[in-house]
């Protein structure tokens, strides 16, 4: 056996470079997961390197929560996460399960085991992604179907540790709560990552990056009377970050299309059906304070 090997061309021979490059191009700004993500790949890259020189190696421990508000990446980090995980060996197929409280709890008694399990039977040889996994717990319901599902995570997520990767996510604050309720859960969890909101101009960027994948684009007005939206809008409650913003265009297109066929009486060119104009923007309620949805 070599008494060395090339950590560099082990990274770039397992695949894993070409998805870290795919999470920097799909997913604006991030920094801080997206760092987190690499180390994780590092760290397993190191263990792989070990088992070759036949050095005592345990598996790491690859349970993991995600925190922070709805829009932030959470989901697409985790499906390229099990992308990764399947290109360094350990997952068998490397794909995303992704479910909430309404596929795992049951209707009545001895519904939830079999639904839990056959979610576990599913995400077997990839990840399962439980998104608003707080709502598993309801506090002084000792009753709740919820409970039941806990347990059979908590005895799954040891004795098939091998097999797939729980992935937890929700609000950062009511994750804690979940987890103070149950610390046999928070220690399977080996790493916790919080997804900060994006910055306005990180915002401006998902919406411009939104727009030329569906062949659109701000005229400068636009752009500016954007710039303002997203501002306002992120004032006002329910905001969901790049979901919020995907909305927000789905609006602005409806807008851009009405104003276009009130003139389906004169020739319009393609550059009028590609270009978002500052009234398709500035007639959004958010702009007098109310929520979008309305208009």
């Amino acid at each position: 056996m070599d008494s060395s090997i090339d950590l560099s061309a082990a990274y770039l021979d397992s695949g894993v470079a070409e998805v870290l490059d795919d999470l920097d191009r799909d997913l604006i700004g991030l920094t801080p997961v997206k760092t987190r993500i690499k180390e994780i790949a590092a760290l397993l890259l190191v263990d792989k390197a070990r088992q070759d020189f036949e050095l005592a190696s345990f598996k790491p421990a690859l349970h993991m929560s995600f925190t922070g508000r709805p829009g932030t990446g959470k989901t697409t980090v985790a499906s390229r996460l099990s992308k990764i995980l399947h290109k360094l060996g350990y997952l068998r197929k490397g794909h995303l399960v992704a479910v909430t409280r309404d596929d795992l709890v049951g209707q009545y008694v001895g519904h939830t085991a079999p639904k839990t399990k056959e979610i576990i039977k599913r995400a077997q040889g990839g990840v399962l992604f439980i998104d608003e996994a707080y709502y598993l717990y309801k506090s002084g319901n000792e009753r709740d179907f919820g409970t039941e599902v806990i347990e059979i995570l908590l005895q799954d997520m040891e004795r098939q540790r091998d097999d797939f990767v729980v992935i937890f996510a929700g609000y950062k604050d009511l994750m804690e709560s979940f987890y103070k309720s149950n610390p046999g859960l928070y220690s399977r969890v080996a790493h916790h990552i919080d997804f900060p909101d994006y910055t306005n101009k990180e915002l401006l960027e998902i919406a411009n990056l939104f727009l030329e994948e569906q062949n659109y684009s701000f005229s400068k007005e636009a752009k500016e009377s954007f710039e303002d939206y997203i501002q306002k809008r992120r004032e006002l409650p329910f905001f969901a970050n790049a979901r919020s913003i995907r909305n927000a265009l789905d609006r602005c297109r409806l807008r851009q299309a009405n104003r276009l066929f009130s003139n389906m009486n004169n020739l319009i060119s393609r550059e009028e059906l590609i270009t978002i104009e500052a009234s398709d923007i500035r007639a959004s309620r958010v702009f007098q304070g109310e929520l979008e949805g309305r208009n």
